[in-house]
C-alpha cells in the first residue's frame, strides 16, 4: 500500500511511539494523583507543553491541550464570541477555511452575530486589502487559517496581522495543516490565538493544542476538575499529549530537509502526471503551498471514482477534506477558487509525508495513468 493522504492524518512516527508506549502500559497514573505514578504523568505533560511552546516561539503557559484542531477551532470562536454576547460583534473569515470554523460561523450568525466571508483568487489565497476593508467597528475576531488542508495554499497571515494591529480585534489561524510542516512562530505571524493538531504530524490522534496570546481571556470548555488550569476538566489522555510534544518536536529539527524532499516528489508527481495525461490541472498556488501537498484536476473524470480505482490499486489518495467525505456535494474549496461544480468533483488530493519514498512517485504515476485511462475508455 501506498499511502498519500497525509494531510488527512499521518502515520506516528516510530520514535514518538516508542515514548507514548509507557503511558499506556506502565506509567498509567492519572496525571492529577499526588502519588508518585501521577506526578510521573503530570509531569510528562508539562515537558510536552514546553516541547509545543518551544516549536511555536510561545510560552508555555499559553500551551492548552484539547482533543484535536476542531474543538480548539470551536472553543476560540465560541469563547470570543461569549466575550462580546452583549454588543454589536462582526467576524471575519475566508469562504474556503476548514468545516470546524465554516459551521462555527453559521452557528454564530443563527445567534444574531454578523459574519463576513472573504472570497480567495484562483490560487486559493485572501486579500490583504479585502481583509482592511471588511473591518467595521464592531469587528471583534477574524479568523483565517495558515495553510488550506485540501489545496495546500498558505496564507499572508503575518501581513494580516499587521493590518488589524493596535484595531483591538481577536486574530485567530487554523494552523492545523502548517505546523509541523513550514515555519510556524506566533510572534512573527502575530496572531492572538492559534490551533494544531498532533496527528497532522506524526503524532497521535484525540490530541489538539491551542495557543492563547498571554493576557487574552479563555473561557473554560469542560467544567469539572482543574486540568489544563482548570479550562478543560477531564481525566488528560497523557499519551497522545506526549506524542504532541516529542512529534512537534523531531519535525521541527526535519523540517527544511523534509520540506525540500517534499516538494521535489510533489514537482515530480505533477510533471509525470502532465507527461502522461497533458489535461491535467493544478488546482491552488503552484509555488506558495506546503511542500508535501497537491490537488490535481482531471477534466471529465470523477475525482471520487478515481480514488476508488486508485484504492484497489493500493494507493491512498483524498477527493476533499476527511472532515467532507462521505458527502455528495463538490468542494468548496474549489468552488471558491472559481471551478465549476464538474472540475471541482473531478479532482484528487495527493500529499505526501514522512514514510512516503522517492519510488512511491514512480508507482502514483503509473497508478493514476491507468485508472484515469480506464475510466476514460469506459465513458
Amino acid at each position: 500500500m501506498i499511502y498519500a493522504d497525509n494531510a488527512a492524518t499521518t502515520r506516528v512516527s516510530d520514535s514518538v511511539f516508542e515514548k507514548m508506549l509507557p503511558f499506556l502500559r506502565d506509567q498509567y497514573g492519572n496525571a492529577s494523583s499526588q502519588y508518585s505514578l501521577g506526578v510521573k504523568s503530570k509531569r510528562a505533560i508539562e515537558i510536552a507543553r514546553r516541547q509545543v511552546a518551544v516549536a511555536i516561539g510561545a510560552d508555555p503557559s499559553e500551551i492548552t491541550f484539547t482533543s484535536g484542531g476542531s474543538e480548539a477551532n470551536s472553543w476560540v470562536l465560541r469563547c470570543v464570541a461569549e466575550n462580546h454576547r452583549n454588543e454589536p460583534m462582526h467576524v471575519i473569515t475566508s469562504t474556503i477555511e476548514h468545516h470546524s470554523v465554516l459551521n462555527a460561523c453559521h452557528t454564530l450568525e443563527q445567534s444574531g452575530l454578523e459574519v463576513t466571508y472573504l472570497p480567495v483568487n484562483r490560487f486559493g489565497q485572501i486579500s490583504v486589502e479585502d481583509i482592511a476593508t471588511a473591518v467595521r467597528p464592531h469587528t471583534k475576531l477574524v479568523s483565517v487559517m495558515l495553510a488550506n488542508n485540501e489545496v495546500g495554499t498558505i496564507q499572508p497571515i503575518a501581513e494580516i496581522s499587521r493590518i488589524l494591529k493596535d484595531k483591538g480585534i481577536v486574530f485567530h489561524t487554523d494552523a492545523v495543516q502548517a505546523v509541523g510542516h513550514i515555519p510556524v512562530d506566533v510572534s512573527t505571524l502575530g496572531v492572538d490565538y492559534l490551533t494544531a493538531s498532533a496527528h497532522k504530524f506524526n503524532g497521535a490522534k484525540g490530541t489538539g493544542i491551542l495557543y492563547k496570546r498571554t493576557g487574552l481571556p479563555l473561557a473554560p470548555l469542560v467544567f469539572g476538575g482543574e486540568q489544563e488550569k482548570g479550562l478543560r476538566a477531564g481525566t488528560e489522555n497523557v499519551a497522545g499529549i506526549v506524542s504532541a510534544g516529542y512529534a512537534i518536536e523531531e519535525s521541527v529539527d526535519v523540517m527544511a530537509c523534509e520540506a525540500k524532499r517534499l516538494k521535489a516528489m510533489v514537482e515530480s508527481t505533477i510533471a509525470g502526471i502532465k507527461e502522461k495525461i497533458p489535461s491535467v490541472q493544478v488546482n491552488g498556488d503552484s509555488e506558495n503551498r506546503l511542500p508535501g501537498t497537491v490537488n490535481l484536476g482531471f477534466d471529465g473524470v470523477s475525482g471520487e471514482s478515481l480514488m476508488h480505482l486508485l484504492d484497489l490499486k493500493g494507493v491512498c489518495v483524498s477527493t476533499s477534506s476527511a472532515c467532507n467525505s462521505g458527502k455528495n456535494e463538490p468542494s468548496h474549496v474549489l468552488l471558491a477558487l472559481g471551478l465549476t461544480e464538474q472540475q471541482a468533483n473531478s479532482a484528487i488530493r495527493i500529499s505526501y509525508g514522512k514514510y512516503n519514498v522517492t519510488n512511491d512517485v514512480v508507482n502514483i504515476i503509473k497508478a493514476v495513468y491507468e485508472a484515469y485511462g480506464k475510466i476514460k475508455e469506459n465513458n
